[in-house]
This record gives structure tokens, sequence and C-alpha cells, in this order.
């Protein structure tokens, strides 16, 4: 069982899809996607970089995004 969520959906700036079995798989994949998209020079990437930053230095407030997420993804139909 699988669903998607793409970059948008996340938080970023783009439609790529992430696929994975947990909302931890998907926001996993999204943070590689936005570092390596940041390191390759992607500046549509860099506020959502920061935002990702933000919630690792402040994972208790960031809580509520880590929550509405693993609801959306909750809701999603599988692939």
């Amino acid at each position: 069982m699988t669903k998607t969520m793409t970059c948008s959906q996340l938080g970023g700036p783009c439609d790529l899809q992430h696929h994975g079995a947990t909302a931890d798989d998907v926001i996993n994949a999204q943070d590689r996607h936005i570092k390596e998209a940041v390191a390759a020079g992607d500046s549509a990437h860099e506020q959502a970089r920061k935002d990702m930053k933000w919630r690792w230095i402040h994972p208790k407030k960031a809580m509520g995004w880590y929550n509405d997420t693993k609801q959306a993804f909750a809701d999603l139909p599988e692939d």
C-alpha cells in the first residue's frame, strides 16, 4: 500500500511526486528532494528549505505542520 503526495502538498514549490507507505516516508522524501534541489542551485526551493530547517530547530512548534501532514496523508486514497 502506497500513497502519493507532491512537493507542493508538503509546502514546496513544485509538483514532484513522493510515494510512500507512511506519512514519514513522504516527509523524508520531501526533505531529501528539497536539500538536493537547493544544493543544485534551485532558488525556487530555498524558502521550503528554510521552512524545513525551522521545523528541525523548533520541533515542538512544528508539530502542527507534522500532524496536519500526517492527517492529509491518511485522507489520501491508496495508489
